[in-house]
């Protein structure tokens, strides 16, 4: 009797070390294939091809209104494509969950200001994480093909988001600046991966929808004040 505990005991704790292996590695794993596959979309967008909206998507503003370096290398880049003739539509998608934080009316009008017109810029005011800002791109703004516009390291998985909701995607990467906080940011961004392919698995839905606002419509419809 002993010796058959002793057996089931050995079986449980070699299912249990399996179990912590595979749990240990499959993050590893994910990361691996996610900056895999979708690093060949990055910066390799063929040439002359038009997108429905250029997608910047949103990071810290500061309470006097002024935008980040990150996000103002984000909106150059984004610009520049504008100008280039990547899009005539730029959408802007970021937090402004409460009426003390903004994100969308500052990068709007940083674009404004540099001599994008407001009908041209639309703002997803409910782009509280990457996923949503994506999701949202598709089921709200109606976008087909996008172009999106973030750092490099955030974009592999901005673009495996897009690519599993069905959304035709290529990613501009941003000016390559070291700026503070950028280990925190890679530990944290590989967290991200993981739980965004949960997400797309259990087609989580944002945390917001709502009616649709056309991409081809004016982008002053989305202006709240």
């Amino acid at each position: 009797m002993k010796k058959e505990t002793k057996k089931k005991a050995g079986r449980i704790i070699k299912i249990a070390a399996a179990v912590l292996v595979i749990t240990a590695v499959l993050p590893f794993a994910a990361n691996a294939a996610v900056t895999g596959v979708y690093g060949k979309l990055i910066d390799t967008a063929p040439e002359g091809e038009k997108f429905d909206c250029i997608l910047i998507l949103g990071a810290k503003v500061f309470s006097d209104g002024s935008v980040s370096a990150m996000l103002a290398d984000r909106l150059d880049r984004g610009i520049e494509l504008y100008f280039a003739g990547v899009s005539d539509k730029i959408l802007v998608s970021g937090d402004h969950g409460t009426e003390g934080y903004d994100e969308v009316n500052a990068m709007k009008e940083y674009c404004v200001q540099r001599g994008v017109p407001s009908e041209d810029v639309f703002m997803d005011h409910a782009g509280f994480s990457t996923y949503d800002s994506v999701v949202r791109a598709k089921k709200v703004f109606l976008c087909e093909s996008v172009m999106i516009v973030t750092q490099k390291y955030h974009l592999f998985r901005a673009l495996y988001i897009a690519s599993s909701i069905g959304l035709r995607a290529y990613g501009a990467s941003a000016a390559p600046t070291v700026y503070a906080g950028n280990k925190y940011r890679e530990v944290r961004e590989f967290a991200a991966r993981v739980k965004d392919i949960g997400s797309v698995i259990f087609n989580a839905s944002p945390a917001y929808l709502g009616d649709p606002v056309p991409i081809r419509d004016n982008g002053n419809i989305t202006n709240d004040r």
